[in-house]
């Protein structure tokens, strides 16, 4: 699994918060050495230096005068900082809903009427340098979404909708996290959000709104029939074909997708077939049956049709 990159901001919202998080740390840094340094003198010091940290002034000062003014400075400008971050000033070029859901993602883009127009799973694409609307909902839980290199950090309540806006400066690949513990495989629930160029973000859209072309060889093509008979069918969705379960995430253009399991494996034939033998063993308490009756054979060939799902 990709962890996602803290203090490597790729976005205006993310530096900002770089910074604040810089210089939180070099505040607490020389706190510390100040203490350090007092209870070196207390100890060690002269007489006269012990004495002259005992007085009721210094305490006063040390103690609570500085700490006042260190810490209103710093809540100050963090108010106004949080109050700069994107709040939905400019017309959005974009809008999905994301769904949190144990534990994985559930990405609907919705065009400007309100309809939905694509669906996908654990993996968010987007335009660089646009702003882009989330709207953060969840299914059952309290989560929270986090992409640290293109900004800040919201819950995802059941029964409400956070507005998230976001920005990529630059193409690139971006990992997220969900950041609020939400039961079993909490750290395992990731995110992985894809900058394209504006030209290239518009071919990847007409590219998904088309269905994936049906299996061209022999091996995928029984996998395509296993898929549906062996009950894949009832928990997910391809388009084209009788898939239609909502239940378990999108799998239309799974074979397209960098990672596996929300973000915790890399996507091959080889990762396929694991994950639909045992996901259990590869993410406890995922919502995901084990299928381990499956032969070795009928594993290489459901994973050679997901593979060509792209």
């Amino acid at each position: 699994m990709n962890w996602p990159l803290v203090l490597d901001p790729a976005s205006s919202d993310a530096t900002q918060i770089a910074n604040l998080s810089w210089l939180l740390i070099a505040v607490v840094a020389v706190v510390f050495l100040v203490v350090c340094g007092a209870l070196l003198i207390s100890v060690f010091g002269k007489t006269t230096w012990r004495n002259t940290l005992a007085k009721h002034s210094t305490i006063l000062i040390a103690g609570f005068a500085a700490p006042v003014v260190v810490l209103t400075a710093l809540l100050a400008y963090s108010l106004v900082l949080t109050r700069t971050l994107s709040s939905g000033a400019d017309t959005p070029s974009l809008r999905v809903q994301i769904t949190g859901e144990m534990w994985w993602w559930r990405i609907e883009y919705i065009s400007s009427d309100g309809q939905i127009t694509l669906r996908d799973a654990n993996e968010l694409h987007i335009p660089v340098s646009q702003s882009v609307a989330l709207e953060l909902v969840s299914a059952d839980v309290i989560h929270s979404f986090w992409v640290p290199q293109l900004g800040g950090k919201k819950d995802m309540i059941p029964g409400r909708r956070n507005i998230l806006h976001l920005s990529a400066d630059k193409p690139g690949i971006y990992h997220g996290q969900c950041a609020e513990f939400c039961g079993g495989p909490h750290a395992l629930m990731g995110l992985t959000v894809i900058a394209h160029s504006k030209v290239d973000f518009d071919q990847w859209l007409l590219k998904r709104q088309k269905a994936p072309p049906p299996p061209q060889n022999v091996l995928a093509q029984k996998g395509a029939e296993l898929f549906l008979t062996i009950g894949c069918a009832a928990c997910h969705v391809v388009r084209g074909t009788a898939a239609n379960g909502e239940a378990g995430p999108d799998l239309t253009f799974v074979g397209a997708r960098h990672k596996l399991g929300a973000g915790i494996l890399p996507n091959n034939r080889g990762t396929l077939a694991g994950w639909v033998a045992d996901s259990q063993a590869i993410k406890p308490g995922n919502r995901m049956p084990r299928y381990n009756m499956m032969t070795g054979e009928e594993l290489q060939e459901i994973s050679a049709y997901l593979e060509q799902l792209r």
